[in-house]
């Protein structure tokens, strides 16, 4: 690993504790970088966090919208790592001043109840693995200025993350249409994002087999007790200090998001 991977990584972790946005890293990485460059960049801030004394509850999955992977050039999602202090309880208040520039995505969440260790997963794996499903928000932050970002960026910066709400609602999996299910979120009751299931790879429950697949194949494998956002069910929102935003899904009920001033 290279002392440039280092110092980007470096570069990183200090605008996310600064709460100040740096350039694309992307020409730093150099132009024969890969994902797999921006992984490793990804892979030295989960170090530092664990030996910090953060602790994993889950993976999320970015790139889940085949516009999106056209726009940025890319034709498979992303992940990044949850962290135990990311979390938040449905309707906790998230203090505005830790993050740069937030918005808000709406999404399905798994909660496994075993592990997925085999090289390649189908449905009925997911299916079995998985204890139950919940309605989630995820906070997207990108430490990069104004969200002028590539895959390699957003791979590098924990795939945008910075926080995350679940719902209360626990619902079996049988019991959604992972399809068809409609998401609307709002904002003081304005309509701001609306989307369904399969704007998530035409199913979530796909980008949950793509994410078994490739946690396999780097060695981290998922296991029981892991979170999942399995990827954005429609357009995210640019969060505004102050307000509060509420996402119902149907057939897993209701979370919402709230922001300090």
């Amino acid at each position: 690993m290279s002392a440039n991977t280092h110092a980007i990584a470096d570069a990183l972790y200090q605008a996310e504790q600064n709460r100040t946005a740096i350039a694309p890293i992307r020409e730093r990485l150099g132009n024969e970088a890969t994902a797999d460059h921006a992984y490793a960049v990804q892979d030295i801030n989960t170090q530092r966090a664990l030996s910090n004394g953060r602790r994993l509850v889950g993976k999320k999955i970015g790139l889940t919208s085949f516009a999106v992977q056209k726009q940025l050039g890319v034709d498979s999602p992303d992940f990044g790592m949850l962290f135990d202090d990311m979390a938040y309880v449905d309707g906790q208040s998230i203090a505005f001043s830790k993050l740069i520039q937030p918005k808000v995505e709406a999404e399905i969440a798994l909660v496994l109840k075993a592990d997925l260790t085999q090289d390649q997963h189908s449905l009925e794996d997911i299916i079995a693995a998985t204890d139950y499903a919940v309605a989630a928000i995820e906070v997207v932050d990108s430490r990069i200025e104004h969200w002028k970002i590539s895959l390699l960026d957003t791979v590098a910066d924990n795939a945008s993350s910075a926080a995350f709400v679940l719902g209360q609602k626990q619902v079996q999996l049988a019991d959604v249409d992972w399809v068809n299910c409609r998401m609307q979120m709002t904002r003081a009751g304005e309509l701001v994002s609306e989307g369904i299931g399969k704007a998530c790879l035409d199913n979530p429950l796909n980008a949950a087999i793509w994410l078994a697949n490739e946690m396999v194949k780097r060695g981290r494998p998922l296991q029981a007790g892991d979170i999942v956002l399995t990827g954005a069910l429609g357009p995210m929102v640019a969060v505004q200090a102050g307000e509060s935003y509420q996402v119902n899904i149907d057939g897993l009920g209701s979370v919402t998001a709230a922001f300090s001033a």
